[in-house]
């Protein structure tokens, strides 16, 4: 399989714990910055920008082995031996995905708000929603996020999508390929068949309060020793409703027994 080379912040001294953070869908590293920055007092931490996202190549593959594919060459490229692994929606699929098939390169496995199972979710209007908008003659960001007022009734949704509309050379553009994003949609929403795999070690999901992404019995069957653990009045966007919670939580199971 063919990766690619990912883009990526650092933070934390070098000679700390690696650990890992993988952002969700049309999110990028970013996303991760306030959160980073609190876990790099302990850890040397990296946030990656997985293919088709943030600064990193494109490809017209966007599925979760091809993912998990990536941030093992990743490891490999860095010099890394075991580290921590924290993904989030999307990302979390790509780090339980790497779990699930290569467990010797991770240490500690922390998934945030997702579980191992597709989901019944359309990404059509989202694609669409975005195609509608008039990148080619818009001068500002203000007049980008009203053309995308109609289909994304979320102000605050919005203003996360409108993280991958970048200016170059004076004129707007999407970061992602939006043709590549909906040709891929499905594999994002579904997950590969893991029969016949189960990761040995113990590994902590946690989910929002307010969200219905954990699905209990699927972590069991193929994390049998997962603990899982909710923040009260979050949603799937957990780690930016409540970063100081979810930090505590990850400080914390990341520096207990194995």
């Amino acid at each position: 399989m063919t990766t690619l080379e990912l883009a990526y912040e650092s933070y934390g001294e070098p000679g700390d714990t690696p650990l890992l953070l993988i952002h969700g869908f049309m999110a990028s590293s970013r996303n991760w910055r306030t959160v980073a920055k609190q876990l790099a007092r302990r850890y040397h931490v990296y946030v990656l920008d997985m293919r088709n996202h943030g600064a990193s190549p494109h490809a017209t593959l966007l599925d979760y082995p091809s993912m998990a594919a990536d941030l093992a060459a990743f490891i490999d490229n860095l010099g890394l031996d075991r580290v921590h692994l924290l993904g989030h929606s999307m990302g979390g699929k790509v780090a339980m995905w790497l779990a699930l098939n290569q467990p010797q390169r991770i240490d500690r496995l922390i998934v945030a708000d997702i579980a191992p199972v597709g989901y019944r979710h359309s990404f059509d209007a989202l694609i669409d929603a975005l195609r509608a908008v008039p990148v080619e003659s818009i001068v500002n960001r203000k007049q980008a996020e009203e053309a995308l007022a109609d289909g994304i009734p979320d102000q605050a949704y919005r203003q996360f999508l409108l993280q991958n509309l970048l200016l170059k050379d004076g004129r707007y553009q999407w970061r992602i390929d939006l043709d590549i994003i909906r040709d891929n949609a499905h594999h994002i929403a579904g997950f590969p068949d893991a029969a016949g795999r189960a990761y040995s070690r113990p590994a902590l999901f946690i989910g929002g309060g307010k969200s219905r992404y954990l699905d209990r019995a699927a972590i069991g069957r193929l994390f049998p020793l997962a603990s899982v653990s909710e923040i009260p009045d979050t949603g799937h966007w957990l780690y930016v409703e409540a970063p100081h919670a979810f930090c505590g939580l990850v400080d914390d199971w990341l520096a207990g027994p194995d």
